[in-house]
C-alpha cells in the first residue's frame, strides 16, 4: 500500500492518486515544464510548504540525523552554504539552540553562505565565502570553540555537463572536508553531498584517513533521478 513521507496511507477505497499537470507555455523549455510538475506533484514539497521548512532538502538532513544521531542536544553545528536554511531549521530544535528542552544541554546553530540569509529563530547566520583565508578562525570564533558537527549541501552552479558538474561538487566537498578537519573536535561529525560519478574516489580516501567510520547513503528525501548522495563520516580523530 502507498504512503507518504510522514507514513499516511494514500491509497484505498473511495480514494485516487491526483497529480497536477502543468502545460507547455510559449518560450518556456520542455526541460522546465517537466521540473515545475515534478515540484508541484512532489510529497517532500508539499510536505516542507506544510511543516514550514524552506525547502524538500530539509528531510534530507532529517532522514540522515534519524538513522546517525549527530543532531543531539548541545552540539555545535556549522552548516556550510546554508541558503535558504532548512538544514539550519531542522537542527535548531534537534540541538536544542533555542533551550526549550528543560535539562537538556543547550546547543548552538552556525550557518554561513555567500549571500545573504533571512533569519532563522535560534540559529546564527553570517555571510562567509568559507573558501577564504581565515575562515576556519572566523567560524572558531563565532562558535566560541570547535564543533561537533560540520554539514554541508553545497552543489556547485550547474555548467549542463555532467562530469564536469560531478568534479565541480567533489572540489567543493573536499574544500568543506578541510575546513572540518580545522574546525571539528575529536569525535566529531562531517555530512555534505556529493554527485556520483567515479571521482569521489580521493574524497572516500582523505575521509577514511580522519574519522573511524564512512557511510554513502541516499535518503528517501534524495529524488530516485538524481545522482546526489550524502557521506556521513563520524569519530573525528583530530
Amino acid at each position: 500500500m502507498a504512503k507518504t513521507p510522514d507514513g499516511k496511507n494514500t491509497s484505498g477505497r473511495g480514494q485516487r492518486d491526483l497529480k497536477v499537470k502543468v502545460k507547455s507555455a510559449r518560450g518556456r523549455k520542455l526541460s522546465s515544464t517537466r521540473w515545475l510538475q515534478r515540484q508541484l506533484n512532489d510529497p517532500y514539497v508539499k510536505r516542507a510548504q506544510t511543516e514550514g521548512y524552506r525547502g524538500r532538502a530539509a528531510f534530507k538532513i532529517l532522514e540522515l540525523d534519524e538513522k546517525f544521531r549527530f543532531l543531539v542536544p548541545g552540539a555545535r553545528v556549522v552548516d556550510l552554504g546554508c541558503a535558504p536554511g532548512g538544514w539550519c531549521q531542522v537542527a535548531v530544535p534537534r540541538v536544542n539552540a533555542l533551550g526549550e528542552k528543560k535539562g537538556k544541554a543547550i546547543g548552538t546553530v552556525l550557518g554561513v553562505d555567500l549571500q545573504e540569509v533571512a533569519p532563522i529563530a535560534g540559529a546564527e547566520i553570517h555571510q562567509l565565502d568559507f573558501l577564504e583565508d581565515g575562515a576556519d578562525e572566523k567560524v572558531k570564533e563565532w562558535l566560541g570553540g570547535k564543533a561537533d558537527v560540520v554539514m554541508s549541501d553545497m552543489a556547485a552552479a550547474s555548467s549542463g555537463h555532467k562530469q564536469t558538474d560531478h568534479l565541480r561538487i567533489i572540489a567543493l566537498c573536499e574544500a568543506a572536508a578541510y575546513l572540518a578537519f580545522d574546525v571539528l573536535e575529536v569525535g566529531g561529525t562531517f555530512v555534505a553531498k556529493v554527485l556520483a560519478g567515479g571521482a569521489e574516489g580521493s574524497l572516500q580516501h582523505l575521509l577514511k584517513q580522519r574519522f573511524d567510520k564512512v557511510a554513502n547513503v541516499k535518503p528517501p528525501a534524495s529524488r530516485s533521478d538524481s545522482s546526489e548522495k550524502f557521506v556521513v563520516a563520524s569519530g573525528f580523530r583530530g
